[in-house]
């Protein structure tokens, strides 16, 4: 074990504005990447690593289990800290860029605690484990309360419809307002996942233009003035994939133009705990006519599926039977492992980690990559980078064969929009050495768009 603490000693601590646990955080994990320390080694003791940094023992601590979120060490009760094995990422030289997760927040002892509690709880459910069709109210209940912390205030548990992920919530809403309009206005570059929804409805997806803050009210009232469209769809923190937050002001013209044309919101609040701005939710602001949606997946996990859907009042017991009619409803059992996270604080921690780690990440990219200024500096999951779609697309297949892989743009991009970039996941890499290889590939095939980068 000398040996290994010898070779994290002469690695220094990185020269950063982070605090000083991210710091030793991230030179073990430069040490562990470059195979200083091998998969499956166990690393320092704990008191090792405090003398060889010459950092407090609750330093390490705190450094390990920030190690431990990002997937790069496992803690053993007993036997200590281990290294992962990520070789098969790292073999296959493919940093994937494409897809908008989180790193491992919630450390394995943590999740398997939850789970536990979960399945306690799931063994004295009634009727053998069928609940509420809109999910058990404790459960609702929880959900509500933890809404009410900062995102909606208010709620009452039978506001709440939980459903399978925020996917699931979406196209209930948009199957709920099918009736009333064949069409869904959006930004030009918008969540695949709504342009599936509203391509497996038969509805059409209208572009709306946009700028550093949401869609353009003068442009929605033309979009909406045509008169085949009575539903709007936005992510208003950390729009998907464009970047953007939207301020008060801009929420209270754009709802102003929806009364106008008696047209409703589908409000994509996932990214919602990274909002800066303060601006009260849509929901907030008009709830008769707003259809609320987010979940737990960009905040613990996207392995519990617990999505959360609140639609006006007088349409709630409509979109609860196409609930029923899709599914009996989402499983108690990650329902109940989402709010047992919560009420062991598992999301605070994790909040708090992901803002951090993505305004790092975000600070990295723009210091590789000639982006434009970032609609969200303060810490986002995702930046886009824009160029002419035909640019991207040479740019994503060059990328492809280079061992980056990057989100196809044309499945972000509605039709008819004229809209074209690229949007890169910053915390999707494992490790920040793998997303600076990943960037700086990328900053290479940029500045040298008819050459081979080696």
């Amino acid at each position: 074990m000398s040996g290994k603490a010898l070779s994290l000693v002469n690695l220094p601590l990185p020269d950063t504005d982070l605090p000083l646990h991210e710091r030793l955080a991230d030179a073990i994990e430069t040490a562990i990447l470059r195979g200083n320390i091998k998969p499956g080694q166990r690393l320092p003791t704990h008191r090792e690593i405090s003398r060889s940094f010459d950092v407090a023992i609750g330093t390490v601590t705190k450094a390990i289990d920030s190690l431990s979120r990002r997937g790069i060490v496992r803690g053993e009760v007993g036997r200590g800290t281990f290294v992962q094995d990520t070789r098969p990422f790292r073999e296959a030289r493919v940093i994937d860029l494409s897809v908008n997760g989180p790193p491992q927040v919630v450390k394995p002892e943590i999740m398997a605690a939850a789970a536990e509690r979960a399945a306690r709880y799931v063994a004295g459910l009634p009727n053998g484990g069928y609940a509420s069709l809109t999910g058990p109210a404790d459960q609702r209940a929880t959900l509500a309360e933890w809404l009410g912390r900062g995102r909606l205030e208010g709620l009452a548990p039978d506001d709440l419809i939980l459903c399978v992920g925020a996917q699931q919530g979406i196209s209930l809403c948009l199957a709920d307002l099918a009736d009333l309009s064949p069409a869904v206005a959006t930004e030009g570059a918008t969540f695949n996942g709504v342009m599936t929804a509203a391509a497996v409805l038969g509805m059409t997806v209208l572009p709306v233009r946009y700028d550093d803050e949401g869609m353009l009210p003068d442009d929605l009232d033309r979009v909406l003035g045509q008169g085949k469209c009575r539903i709007v769809y936005t992510t208003p923190v950390c729009q998907n994939p464009l970047g953007f937050e939207t301020g008060l002001q801009r929420r209270k013209d754009i709802l102003a133009v929806c009364r106008k044309h008696e047209a409703f919101i589908v409000e994509d609040d996932i990214y919602g705990f990274y909002g800066t701005k303060g601006a009260p939710t849509y929901k907030a602001l008009a709830p008769e006519t707003v259809y609320y949606v987010t979940s737990l997946s960009k905040i613990l996990s996207p392995v519990l599926r617990a999505g959360i859907l609140v639609p006006p009042k007088d349409r709630r017991k409509r979109v609860a039977m196409r609930l029923r009619a899709d599914v009996w409803g989402a499983s108690s059992l990650a329902l109940g492992t989402g709010c047992a996270l919560i009420e062991m604080g598992a999301d605070v921690s994790a909040a708090e980690f992901l803002k951090a780690e993505a305004r790092e990440r975000l600070k990295l990219a723009a210091d590789i990559i000639d982006l434009p200024p970032l609609p969200m500096p303060e810490g986002a999951p995702h930046v886009w980078l824009p160029m002419p779609m035909l640019e991207a697309e040479k740019l994503a297949r060059r990328a492809t064969e280079h061992h980056v892989r990057l989100t196809p743009p044309d499945s972000m991009v509605v039709e008819g929009s004229g809209v074209g970039g690229i949007r890169l996941c910053v915390l999707a890499p494992l490790g920040r050495t793998d997303l600076e290889r990943a960037l700086r590939t990328i900053a290479s095939l940029i500045a040298n768009p008819e050459e081979a980068v080696v």
